[in-house]
């Protein structure tokens, strides 16, 4: 999986923020596409709910995608002790093997857990850096904590995670999970072919419960 390395291609940030994963669909029509199904928060979270982006692999087939759930986040004019919101967002990646590359002369990485938790740090990364920080350092702040979040999810079994469980589909399922002073970072799999990756801020994680979205179609609104 591409975006499970650290060459993850950037599209630019809004405003002078800092770049987040690439996003090549933003629309319905891409969750659409997926060969996989997609989830979010279950039934007892009764807030908004919205797409965010799908990510592909390089033979163009849909990998996976964020769905919003709460406040809307935003990293725009932000200062120092400024609310920003609850929100959290729950990224469902598709659980493939090693696979050959379209054009046959390499192998595109399988996708794990450890993908999911990587897409999720950097998710909460893009939202959370200090908007008070100088212009000239925030590229070199995000490079740190986006290797930081990168090698924390290369070592689920580490120090830095401890284990929460959680309902998914209605079964109790193990998920890896840490805190930061940026908010919350959880990775997991479930029996749907699927791994779930999910971050927040303002929003406790131990309350939620994750389900498959039953019509992709109705966040598009």
């Amino acid at each position: 999986m591409e975006t499970t390395s650290r060459a993850v291609e950037q599209a630019p940030a809004a405003e002078g923020g800092p770049q987040v994963p690439s996003a090549r669909l933003r629309t319905v029509d891409g969750y659409l596409e997926a060969p996989f199904p997609w989830y979010g928060l279950d039934e007892a979270f009764t807030g908004p709910r919205w797409l965010m982006q799908v990510g592909t692999a390089a033979d163009g087939a849909v990998e996976h995608g964020s769905i919003g759930h709460g406040d809307e986040p935003s990293v725009r004019h932000e200062t120092a002790g400024e609310d920003r919101g609850k929100f959290a967002v729950v990224v469902t990646v598709a659980a493939n093997p090693v696979r050959r590359s379209p054009d046959g002369t390499g192998l595109l990485e399988a996708t794990s857990v450890s993908s999911a938790a990587w897409l999720a740090g950097v998710g909460l990364l893009s939202f959370t850096w200090p908007g008070q920080m100088d212009h000239s350092l925030r590229d070199d702040w995000l490079d740190q904590q986006t290797e930081t979040a990168w090698v924390l999810a290369d070592d689920l079994a580490g120090p830095d995670w401890s284990t929460l469980s959680l309902p998914v589909d209605g079964a109790p399922t193990p998920f890896h999970y840490r805190e930061s002073e940026f908010g919350w970072v959880l990775a997991g799999s479930t029996g749907a072919g699927v791994h779930l990756g999910a971050y927040g801020r303002g929003m406790s994680a131990y309350g939620l419960g994750f389900s498959v979205v039953k019509d992709i179609a109705e966040y598009a609104g």
